[in-house]
């Protein structure tokens, strides 16, 4: 590791660094973490499925993407997504008629296994060659040019270490290699939330634990004390409202207590609560002409209810 992978930047900032192993392609993310952070640096650490573990665990590592498993005692993860795996084989392998094989079709040969392999075999197809183990994928890949065996891998691996002597196909029933976004679960800092909300696709405005947005305020519902006539803005807004008197005001003028009712006929009389559709909008366009109205209705009716009752006051 460079000596300046954790030096500050001349504004004193500590870079975060991010651990990757072979196979796994960061651009992506990077690019979103320089547009969203550009004052801090992203280190890239290199390592191996091997020495991951200890690496993110040491003091030079802010997180990682490793591939799984990892320990989890310790170590926290987000699985980002699984790979399949191929067979690597001479180009002009009997495999290569195949678009895709399984486990089965490579029983009659040599499989290498690397010391830094990431698969999990349960029971690896295939026999044992009769070299040591190569060390590395690249020293496998190696062998398989010349002939030696074949390899099997993640898709990645394939093609990080592609040579035109060779191809790939797919194995159907092998084992996959998840790739994961790894931290120490003491050291679960805002960096490190900020790269998991990263390679999580969390939108720059979005953060961990916060609501998209507060509840808008309750919209009202009329001009205030407006009662019935106030809703749905019927009344239009110049003989519902200010312009034309309002439900309060209609009512002092023509009277409700028992004027306005039965005897005098709401749908008419545009009593003082209707704004109703022949009171509040053909026969009321006006203020004026909604007040006069109102009060003429309104003599006309107590001088019917003082003669229905005799003439006498009630």
């Amino acid at each position: 590791m460079p000596d300046d992978a954790t030096a500050p930047t001349p504004d004193g900032v500590s870079p975060f660094r991010l651990l990757v192993v072979p196979g796994v392609n960061p651009a992506k993310w990077l690019r979103v973490w320089s547009e969203r952070l550009p004052d801090v640096p992203l280190t890239l650490v290199q390592s191996t499925p091997g020495d991951q573990g200890s690496a993110l665990a040491g003091p030079d590592v802010d997180a990682g993407l490793v591939r799984l498993p990892v320990d989890r005692d310790a170590l926290s993860a987000i699985p980002l997504y699984t790979e399949t795996s191929v067979v690597v084989v001479p180009k002009d392998h009997v495999v290569t008629a195949a678009d895709e094989v399984t486990a089965a079709d490579l029983v009659d040969e040599t499989l290498l296994v690397p010391a830094d392999d990431v698969l999990a075999w349960a029971e690896p197809p295939g026999t044992a060659p009769l070299v040591d183990p190569p060390a590395t994928t690249a020293d496998a890949v190696e062998l398989v040019a010349a002939g030696v065996g074949v390899l099997v891998v993640p898709q990645s691996l394939a093609r990080l270490h592609h040579r035109r002597d060779v191809t790939y196909r797919p194995v159907t029933d092998a084992p996959t290699s998840t790739v994961a976004l790894a931290w120490v679960t003491d050291r679960h800092d805002d960096r490190v939330e900020e790269m998991i909300g990263i390679v999580r696709g969390r939108t720059a405005n979005s953060s961990r634990g916060r609501a998209a947005g507060g509840e808008p305020a309750a919209r009202g519902s009329g001009t205030g004390a407006t009662g019935t006539a106030g809703t749905a803005r019927s009344g239009t807004a110049k003989s519902g409202s200010t312009k034309s008197g309002t439900a309060k005001s209609a009512t002092a003028k023509s009277g409700t207590a028992k004027s306005g009712t039965a005897k005098s006929g709401t749908a008419k009389s545009g009593t003082a609560r209707s704004g109703t559709a022949k009171s509040g909008t053909g026969r009321s366009a006006t203020g004026d002409r909604a007040a006069a109205a109102a009060r003429r209705r309104g003599n006309a009716a107590d001088g019917g209810a003082r003669k229905g009752r005799g003439g006498r006051p009630r």
